[in-house]
């Protein structure tokens, strides 16, 4: 994998294996992916903590990796995973971080942008 791109991080987008439904998009530095490849489990690098998740380790809705595919510039992660837990994956509590149309945005302070 090339970390050089973005400051040692690749991007990661997590698919759910039976729907291909997108679930999230979340960041992996080497670290976080020899955890995924270690434990079985999506860890990623959070950019604002500065530290390793493991998504669901709090509530239980932990990502199982079925497939992990690479694009083709050696940059970008696609997982395929099993959702366990309540199958719910965004911190919003929706099943996917992908919910809302472009026209329901907010911005950084919370306000509605179309």
């Amino acid at each position: 994998m090339d970390f050089s791109k973005l400051d040692g991080l690749i991007p990661a987008v997590i698919q759910d294996y039976v729907s291909n439904e997108v679930l999230m998009v979340g960041f992996m530095n080497e670290q976080a992916l020899a955890e995924t490849r270690r434990t079985g489990f999506a860890t990623f690098f959070s950019r604002t903590r500065n530290t390793l998740w493991t998504k669901g380790e709090t509530s239980g809705n932990r990502l199982e990796v079925v497939d992990a595919l690479v694009d083709c510039d050696n940059d970008t992660l696609l997982l395929r995973v099993k959702r366990l837990g309540d199958g719910k994956v965004c911190h919003t509590g929706e099943r996917t971080c992908f919910f809302r149309p472009l026209a329901e945005t907010t911005d950084s302070k919370g306000t509605t942008r179309a």
